[in-house]
């Protein structure tokens, strides 16, 4: 049987390695574009770096898109899971207050895809930052306003 997407057998194998450098997507539920406002996207990219300062991730690059998140990061202490679970936790609250709404934000699930050398961390930042690009919101990824990178690019 294949799996489907989005259920059970996808998580099926899912490792979290310490050291590791993950790219991470993660979804508004029914992709509902709740993220084009500024300051929610603001509050994802704080909250990326809030898990930064507590030494949970290294992060390497992210991109808010209307309706879904990529970033890629280091994983340095815990799990994806827990990670995910309150980076999602967190930024649903503070942006359902933010947009005076209820209900839940995300999707359950997130994709993770594990990096495998240097080349292909530096293939997946650049994917993450084109993927504005990639949607036609803009031409240039430069000119996206919730964007971050740790590299010169």
């Amino acid at each position: 049987m294949k799996p489907q997407k989005g259920t059970k057998f996808l998580r099926k194998g899912r490792a979290s390695i310490i050291n590791q450098h993950y790219l991470l997507t993660t979804t508004v539920f029914d992709r509902q574009p709740l993220l084009k406002q500024e300051a929610a996207a603001e509050i994802i990219l704080t909250s990326l770096h809030w898990l930064e300062k507590q030494e949970k991730i290294i992060l390497d690059a992210a991109v808010v898109m209307p309706d879904h998140l990529h970033f890629v990061a280091g994983l340095i202490d815990g799990s994806l899971a827990n990670i995910m679970h309150s980076l999602k936790r967190h930024t649903a609250q503070k942006i359902n207050i933010l947009l005076e709404r209820e209900g839940p934000f995300w999707q359950s699930q997130y994709h993770d895809h594990a990096v495998r050398t240097d080349e292909d961390l530096i293939e997946l930042v650049l994917y993450t930052l084109h993927n504005p690009v990639r949607a036609g919101l803009v031409k240039d990824f430069h000119d996206y306003p919730f964007w971050y990178s740790r590299f010169d690019v």
